[in-house]
C-alpha cells in the first residue's frame, strides 16, 4: 500500500451556489428540518450541557477528580455525545493533549515559524481535498487551509519518521473545526505518539505497518462474528483492504456522515481504537442480509456506499457497543 495513495484521491468539485450550510459548516442543498423538533432537541442539549460543565468544571479544572470518581458515569455520557459546544475541550482533556501543550510552551511555534519539512509541497497539494465541502478550508490560501497546512507541516517537522501521508489531513482538519492550531496540533501528537490510548504513528509510516495488522485483525473479526458473511468475503475475493483501510486510516472522518464521525470520535478519543472494529463489524451486521446476496463488482460498491439508514448514529453506535 503507497502511503500517499492511503485513501481515494479526491478532486473538490464545483461549490454549490446559494446553498444553506448545516450546523457543522459544511454545504447542503437540500434543507428541510422541523422547528418544533429542533426546539425540543435544543431544551434537551441545554440540559446535557448543564450536566457536563459541572462534570468538567471551569476550564477543565475538575475533570480528572471526576473521572477516578465516576468512571462509568463519563463514559456512559461520553457514549451518548459529547455536547458540540464542548467538544474540543473535552476532546483535549481526554486524550492527555491539554497536558502535552502545558508541558510544551512554544515549540508549536518554533516548528512552524522556523523550521523546514520535506513535505511540504504534499500538504499543499492534498489541502483543498480535506473537507472540500466544508466552509473554512473552501478558500483557497484563506485561514483553514492556512491552519491545515502549519498543523501538518509542524507535525512532519516534529516527527520526521512519520513525515506527513494524505490521510492525517482529515484527522487535523476535524480537529481544527474544534480548537486551535496549537491544540489540534497536541492533539495529532497525544495520538500518534500515544499519550492514552496504543500510538497510531504505525497508521502513516512507511508500508503502513499498522493499517496491515488493523486489517488482518478485522478479518479474522468477521470470520468470528459474521461467519457466512466472511466465507460469501472469502468466495467473492473480498478482503478488507478493499473497503476498510481508510476506516482505520481517518477514523471514519474521510467519507462518513459528519453528525456520526462525530460520535464515534468522541468514543474513540476515550475508549481507544476498539471502537473503529465495532463500528465496522456493526455496520456488515446491520447489512448483512443485503451483502450476502451480492456479488463482487455490487459488493464493492455496497461497501463504500452504505444506505442511509445504517449511518444513523442512534441506530448504529448500540449496536457497536454491543459487540465483545
Amino acid at each position: 500500500m503507497d502511503r500517499s495513495r492511503g485513501i481515494n484521491d479526491y478532486e473538490p468539485g464545483p461549490v454549490p451556489s446559494e446553498s444553506r450550510v448545516d450546523r457543522y459548516g459544511f454545504i447542503k442543498q437540500n434543507v428541510s428540518n422541523s422547528s418544533a423538533a429542533e426546539g425540543l432537541g435544543k431544551s434537551r442539549e441545554a440540559r446535557r450541557v448543564r450536566k457536563w460543565r459541572k462534570m468538567i468544571g471551569v476550564g477543565g479544572s475538575d475533570w480528572k477528580h471526576y473521572v477516578r470518581r465516576k468512571p462509568h458515569v463519563v463514559k456512559r455520557r461520553i457514549r451518548k455525545g459529547i455536547p458540540d459546544c464542548l467538544r474540543g475541550l473535552v476532546w483535549q482533556l481526554i486524550s492527555g493533549s491539554r497536558d502535552l501543550l502545558l508541558m510544551n510552551p512554544g515549540v508549536y511555534e518554533q516548528l512552524v515559524i522556523y523550521e523546514t519539512s520535506a513535505s511540504e509541497l504534499d500538504i499543499i497539494r492534498d489541502i483543498s481535498r480535506t473537507f472540500p465541502t466544508h466552509v473554512f478550508f473552501q478558500q483557497r490560501h484563506g485561514p483553514g487551509q492556512r491552519s491545515l497546512y502549519n498543523v501538518l507541516k509542524a507535525y512532519s517537522v516534529f516527527d520526521r519518521a512519520v513525515g506527513y501521508v494524505q490521510g492525517m489531513g482529515f484527522l487535523a482538519g476535524l480537529l481544527l473545526l474544534y480548537m486551535s492550531e496549537e491544540d489540534a496540533f497536541w492533539l495529532l501528537v497525544a495520538l500518534l505518539k500515544g499519550a492514552v490510548h496504543a500510538p497510531m504513528e504505525g497508521l502513516y509510516q512507511v508500508g503502513l505497518p499498522l493499517v496491515q495488522q488493523y486489517l488482518f485483525q478485522f478479518e479474522h473479526l468477521v470470520r468470528e462474528h459474521l461467519p457466512k458473511l466472511g466465507e460469501h468475503f472469502s468466495r467473492e475475493m473480498i478482503n478488507p483492504s478493499m473497503y476498510a483501510s481508510q476506516w482505520f486510516i481517518t477514523v471514519f472522518s474521510y467519507s462518513f456522515p459528519f453528525p456520526l464521525a462525530l460520535r464515534i470520535w468522541d468514543v474513540f478519543l476515550f475508549e481507544g481504537v476498539k471502537i473503529v472494529f465495532k463500528v465496522g463489524l456493526a455496520l456488515l451486521k446491520y447489512c448483512h442480509d443485503d451483502l450476502i446476496n451480492l456479488s463482487f463488482e455490487k459488493l464493492i460498491h455496497a461497501l463504500r456506499n452504505f444506505p442511509e439508514d445504517a449511518m444513523n448514529p442512534d441506530i448504529l453506535l448500540p449496536m457497536a457497543y454491543s459487540i465483545k
